[in-house]
């Protein structure tokens, strides 16, 4: 299965946000992801298999929990694919951060004027 199949997934892709921040027991997981689409344990369960087959999350013993974490190496495969994409959208970022740092620039001169008046 390809990594776009496996991050199409709305609950799976939450499922990696929240591992993000860190390692989470699966009963963590499943409290958050079935308040927030309505599903249930099983289900969760079900996507936390797929991502850990997928090799998108590992999970470790830790007495009787387990806890999941964000295994990186296959998000590589998914940021490759977008590589030939990425200049649709990083020109107009890198302008927008130049308008940006010249907006900011402009106030600060505009109230260092003021400081002087």
């Amino acid at each position: 299965m390809h990594a776009l199949d496996i991050l199409g997934d709305p609950v799976r892709r939450r499922i990696l946000e929240l591992l993000a921040d860190g390692e989470l027991t699966a009963g963590g997981i499943g409290t958050i992801v079935q308040a927030e689409f309505g599903i249930s344990q099983p289900a969760v369960s079900q996507h936390l298999r797929v991502l850990r087959e997928a090799g998108f999350a590992s999970v470790r013993a830790d007495g009787a929990r387990r806890l999941y974490a964000v295994a990186p190496a296959q998000l590589a495969e998914a940021d490759a694919w977008f590589d030939r994409f990425r200049s649709f959208w990083e020109p107009p970022l890198a302008a927008l951060g130049t308008e940006l740092a010249r907006g900011r620039r402009e106030r600060r001169l505009a109230e260092q004027a003021d400081d002087k008046e």
